[in-house]
């Protein structure tokens, strides 16, 4: 290789850092707010689909489902979820939102928006909905549980989403 040509960046490692870098930025932003990141993501698909039971919710926040029964638990004894026995099931317990947890979840909502802003703003809206199509054909081709891709599939879009509502970086404003 010449001194001249840097060597281009795998895909892989650039994820791993926006990830990293996201992870520490909602760390701080959620930290006041008495959340972790993992906590934070469990309220906000419990936000976006109720009744979960806590396998369901540990696949789609990716986490262990011993994790997050420990979560869930965690949340429920802060009142700020509430489980209810399956009627098919009663073994089965579906956790929602108290009307605690939907205010905190709105708090975060703010204290976040502006990070997913800031990570994107070099990018028009093209740009941003062709990544997340990559993206999701990613997760695809990785053989994710199926319950996975569905979730991504259902989830609200990027220009719909709460966080983004009547906001936009100047790229896209000359997108529209």
């Amino acid at each position: 290789m010449t001194a001249s040509r840097r060597p281009v960046a795998r895909i892989g490692y650039l994820v791993k850092w926006v990830e990293r870098g996201l992870r520490a930025q909602l760390d701080a932003a959620l930290a006041p707010h008495g959340l972790t990141t993992p906590e934070y993501t469990a309220l906000t698909v419990l936000g976006q689909r109720e009744g979960l039971s806590s396998a369901q919710l540990a696949r789609r926040t990716l986490v262990t489902a011993q994790a997050m029964n420990q979560l869930v638990i965690s949340l429920e004894q802060r009142r700020l979820v509430v489980r209810t026995a399956d009627l098919a099931n009663a073994r089965i317990q579906r956790a929602s939102l108290t009307a605690k947890g939907q205010r905190l979840l709105d708090a975060c909502d703010e204290a976040t928006a502006s990070i997913e802003t800031r990570m994107l703003a070099g990018l028009s809206r093209s740009e941003v909905e062709t990544m997340r199509s990559g993206l999701e054909s990613c997760v695809a081709s990785l053989g994710e549980p199926t319950e996975l891709a569905g979730a991504l599939a259902a989830d609200v879009s990027w220009s719909e989403s709460r966080a983004f509502r009547g906001e936009g970086t100047p790229n896209e404003r000359k997108d529209r």
